[in-house]
C-alpha cells in the first residue's frame, strides 16, 4: 500500500465554502504515483467535491446514526451514499465519548467507510486500536496548528504507538499529524514506522497550497 496523506481542510476560511471547493479542484490535479491522497473537505461541501473531483474524499465527523428524525446530526448512511470514502472520528477538536466512537465505527464499517481514529495520547491510542479501524492517527493536541511537528516533537511516541497499535490491531495502520509542514516531516514519520500523516492548516493557508502540495510529494 502507498504512504497515505489526508488533507483536512478544517473550516478554515481559505478552504470553506466556494473557496474549498476551488482547493479541492486545484489539488486534485496534482498527479502523484509515490502516495494515495486524500482530502477531507468542511462538511457542507462534502457532497459536491466528492462528486468533483477524483481524489476520495473522507468526512471530518460521523455520528452513528442512519437515515431518519436525527436533526443536525452526521449520518453514517447518508455519506456512504453521497460518495464519501472514509470519516475521521474522535479529532482533538471533537473528541467524542468511547461508547459513541464504538457505535459509530462499527456503523461505518457495516457501510464499508474506512475509518480513521485520532488519539493524542499513547493510552488513548491503546484504548481505541481495539476499535480495529483502518487507521489510528497520533496527534498530540498541543501541537495541532504550530510550526513544530510530531515528527520532531516526539519521534520516540510515534515508534512506540506503531508497536501498541501492531499488538492490538495487527491489520490497522498508524497515520501521525499535529504540525506536519514540509517533505521533510512526511519522510521522518514513514522512517518512524507510520503509513502516512494527516495534515491541517499547512496546505489550505498556503500561499500556493498546489505548489506546497506538489513540492512534498516530489
Amino acid at each position: 500500500m502507498k504512504p497515505l496523506i489526508i488533507l483536512n481542510f478544517k473550516v478554515y476560511e481559505e478552504s470553506s465554502g466556494r473557496r474549498g471547493v476551488n482547493l479541492a479542484r486545484k489539488l486534485s490535479s496534482i498527479r502523484t504515483k509515490g502516495y494515495d491522497v486524500i482530502l477531507a473537505p468542511t462538511l457542507p461541501t462534502l457532497s459536491e467535491i466528492s462528486h468533483k473531483v477524483k481524489l476520495p474524499v473522507f468526512s471530518q465527523h460521523a455520528d452513528p446514526v442512519g437515515l431518519g428524525a436525527h436533526t443536525g446530526q452526521v449520518s453514517v448512511d447518508e455519506l456512504k451514499k453521497i460518495g464519501v470514502r472514509g470519516v475521521i472520528l474522535n479529532h482533538s477538536e471533537r473528541k467524542i465519548p468511547f461508547s459513541t466512537l464504538k457505535k459509530t465505527v462499527e456503523l461505518c464499517k457495516k457501510n464499508r467507510l474506512v475509518t480513521v481514529i485520532c488519539a493524542s495520547s499513547l493510552s488513548e491510542i491503546r484504548k481505541v486500536a481495539h476499535l480495529q479501524p483502518q487507521y489510528v492517527c497520533y496527534e498530540p493536541k498541543e501541537l495541532i496548528g504550530g510550526k513544530v511537528s510530531v515528527t520532531e516533537a516526539r519521534p520516540n511516541i510515534i515508534v512506540k504507538a506503531v508497536d501498541i497499535v501492531r499488538q492490538a490491531s495487527p491489520r490497522t495502520l498508524v497515520l501521525c499529524g499535529a504540525g506536519i509542514h514540509s517533505k521533510a516531516d512526511l519522510g521522518l514519520a514513514l522512517m518512524l514506522g507510520a503509513h502516512g500523516v494527516m495534515i491541517g492548516h499547512a496546505v489550505p493557508k498556503a500561499a500556493n497550497p498546489k505548489k506546497f502540495l506538489q513540492e512534498m510529494l516530489l
